[in-house]
């Protein structure tokens, strides 16, 4: 490994821990702030991130930081900033909400001002108190509809990717505004989702006729402009930090990977694709990412190591080779701290030969 991504802000999750030395399991009740939360940062502002109550202490990013460092390993600040279900149920005028009026709690809408200033002072306190190598930046625009939940049951909606699409178009007080600001009616604009939606259209653009370019230009402009922000402050504040920005180049997706569709506009260092689903299914995204960013940006693979994958470092190795055909060139791999001893085994595997790939 050159690098070690270590979670500084995260949402709710259940994770096994199969190595460490004292227990098995991490119950992560709600997304939290894994370094202290200074009153003097967080005074007067509407959204506040929370404490974990199950590790020791308050700054737990803090303790394995130093121990990382002491092995000789860079830390990345793992921080991610849209996806809060604690938050969102506190301030529920803060949700994504759809076409139909469902509110989407775990989905913080970037372009609600309050969600742009909790992303801000999260990280500058990220750097401020993590003092990072680098930094992650993750759900760096709005989730949407596809989200696992505690108890998933939409699977047999069978909604395509397109209807998830439609499905995570907001329609909250501020993005109304701006779609209206836009010139798009928004009555019209939310009839024409829900139709969408349920006659199951081949492409967003026909459910959203000639709606869809001023919509797409909202939408990702929304995003662009918290991107630029954020990146900005890195800059300015800690210039050697290295910035590394989950993202896609599809004008329509939501989720962890945000857009960056039609143009980066940051300076950022790595742009990470999401890769999980095996190489047929990545490199149109790899390759849709290289359009929109050109062809000096440096992308990253983001790569699964656990199920369903298989226990193979051979068979890793392989699909990996496949993305450096398509001009990848860094590899963050999911996820070492959740894998068990033979995953962990043929990770080394993997990565010694991608290594050696890469350097011929």
């Amino acid at each position: 490994m050159d690098a070690v991504a270590l979670a500084a802000s995260y949402h709710t999750v259940r994770a096994a821990t199969p190595l460490h030395p004292e227990h098995r399991m991490v119950d992560a009740r709600h997304a939290a702030f894994y370094l202290p939360v200074r009153d003097e940062a967080w005074a007067g502002k509407r959204l506040v991130p929370a404490e974990p109550s199950w590790v020791d202490g308050d700054n737990s990013f803090g303790a394995a930081a130093d121990a990382l460092r002491a092995a000789g390993l860079p830390v990345y600040a793992w921080t991610v900033l849209t996806h809060s279900s604690r938050l969102g149920d506190l301030h529920p005028d803060v949700n994504v909400v759809n076409a139909f009026g469902d509110r989407y709690p775990y989905a913080l809408c970037t372009a609600n001002p309050d969600v742009v200033e909790y992303a801000r002072t999260l990280v500058t306190e990220v750097l401020a108190l993590g003092r990072p190598d680098g930094i992650v930046l993750e759900a760096c625009g709005p989730l949407g509809f596809f989200h696992g939940g505690h108890h998933e049951k939409t699977d047999g909606a069978d909604w395509n990717p397109v209807q998830q699409k439609l499905l995570s178009l907001c329609f909250c007080v501020v993005c109304a505004v701006r779609y209206q600001d836009a010139g798009v009616d928004v009555d019209d604009l939310r009839a024409a989702v829900r139709a969408g939606v349920d006659a199951g259209v081949p492409s967003v653009e026909e459910a959203l006729g000639d709606l869809a370019k001023p919509v797409s230009s909202v939408r990702t402009g929304t995003v662009r402009d918290l991107r630029g922000t954020l990146v900005a402050l890195v800059r300015e504040q800690a210039p050697g930090v290295r910035i590394a920005l989950h993202a896609t180049g599809d004008e329509w997706a939501t989720g962890p990977f945000a857009t960056v569709a039609p143009a980066v506009d940051a300076d950022v260092d790595v742009l990470t694709v999401f890769c999980w689903a095996g190489a047929d299914a990545a490199t149109p995204g790899i390759r849709a990412l290289r359009e929109v960013a050109g062809p000096e940006a440096r992308i990253a693979s983001y790569v699964l190591a656990l199920p369903p994958k298989p226990i193979d470092g051979e068979t890793l190795l392989t699909e990996w080779k496949r993305y450096v055909d398509e001009g990848v060139e860094e590899f963050h791999l999911y996820h070492a701290g959740l894998a068990s001893q033979p995953r962990l085994d043929a990770l080394k595997h993997a990565v010694a030969g991608i290594k050696d790939h890469l350097n011929r």
